[in-house]
């Protein structure tokens, strides 16, 4: 039940706030939006009322949700349009990049306040610079020779290790596949080989076989950091999480990494089971910045039926002066859609992979 209600208030709450983004910009600018939804109402299954010239609802399907605006050429393929001024084709190409860009820049404020308040709530931790383990990693090489929680790694291959530090460097530099490690454990000295994983990690846009034995070091109290500071490692965090994020979809793009590896809904939804189980609130909301991130760079690619697909038409008519025709918008459109849909078999079907 925690894995479903957790993926139901991440997705809810993203959307939502997507959504809501691309509301405002269509009210600010004097688009009709015509409805807004939370979820999706198939088969006419949900509630709605009808306020003003808007249709708001909620549909009995919670994974998603919908702003349908007057006058725009999109996934609905619906081509009626009149020339009025309230229409999203009436208006400049400008109002027009505002309207598509507000739901990823919504997505993005959104990660930066959940960063901010996860770090201005849950303070800042320091990792201790001894070689003692903090946590170890469940079925990787420490914790399979019986390595534990507080234990303090004392040698490398029979080189006495000061800290944390030098420890990470033996283990990194050495050319062995398998290791000596001598460790203290209340008073007690134990000793075992133990074997190294290889495991790609990403290094300044490029995969590497990082070698590791599955332990983190302890860390102190959190400390409180006041809001200041709380807001300024919340900005770097978003930052940091964007860039990775494009080197990520750069390295899938070069064929540096497997489809195999690319996510959809059951691999979301078991992020955000664990963030919850595991780790309570704060874990769960740390999961939803990262994934409203992740939602609003795919988002603001320039591929059609996208929002960055209709921004890169709205700047290439803006450049020519001139409107595109129609059919050619649709044809535009339906492409998008093909390649948007083969993404979605593609990464329902490598969940269906991961259950098995």
């Amino acid at each position: 039940m925690i894995y479903f209600l957790s993926i139901i208030f991440v997705f809810c709450t993203i959307v939502f706030v997507h959504e809501f983004g691309h509301y405002i910009a269509a009210r600010s600018v004097g688009i009709r939006v015509e409805k807004f939804y939370l979820g999706f109402n198939f088969f006419g299954l949900g509630i709605k009322k009808q306020i003003g010239e808007t249709e708001y609802g909620i549909g009995a399907f919670p994974l998603g949700g919908y702003v349908k605006v007057s006058g725009i050429i999109d996934e609905s393929m619906d081509t009626e349009t009149t020339g009025a001024d309230h229409e999203y084709l009436s208006k400049t190409p400008l109002q027009q990049i505002w309207f598509s860009s507000a739901g990823v820049i919504m997505n993005l404020l959104l990660s930066f306040f959940l960063f901010t308040m996860i770090f201005f709530f849950q303070g800042v931790a320091e990792p201790d610079k001894s070689a003692r383990i903090g946590n170890l990693v469940e079925g990787y090489p420490a914790d399979k020779i019986g390595l534990k929680n507080n234990d303090l790694i004392l040698s490398v291959n029979n080189q006495p290790v000061a800290d944390w530090q030098e420890m990470t460097d033996k283990i990194k530099n050495s050319s062995d596949m398998k290791l000596f490690l001598e460790w203290d454990r209340d008073g007690k000295i134990f000793s075992d080989s133990i074997s190294i994983k290889l495991e790609k990690t990403l290094v300044e846009g490029e995969y590497q076989n990082k070698r590791i034995i599955g332990i983190s070091p302890l860390y102190s109290e959190p400390k409180n950091i006041g809001l200041i500071k709380s807001i300024n490692l919340g900005f770097n965090r978003t930052i940091d999480w964007l860039t990775l994020t494009a080197q990520s979809l750069f390295i899938l793009a070069k064929g540096d990494a497997s489809l195999e590896e690319v996510g959809g809904p059951v691999l979301i939804a078991k992020l955000a089971g664990d963030s919850a189980k595991n780790g309570g609130i704060w874990a769960l909301l740390g999961v939803m910045a990262i994934i409203s991130i992740n939602l609003a760079f795919i988002n603001i690619l320039p591929i059609p039926g996208l929002d960055g697909g209709h921004a890169l038409i709205s700047i290439i008519e803006g450049l020519a002066g001139r409107k595109l025709p129609s059919k050619i918008k649709i044809s535009i459109q339906s492409f998008g859609m093909l390649i948007l849909f083969s993404l979605i078999i593609l990464v329902i079907f490598n969940d269906i992979m991961r259950l098995l």
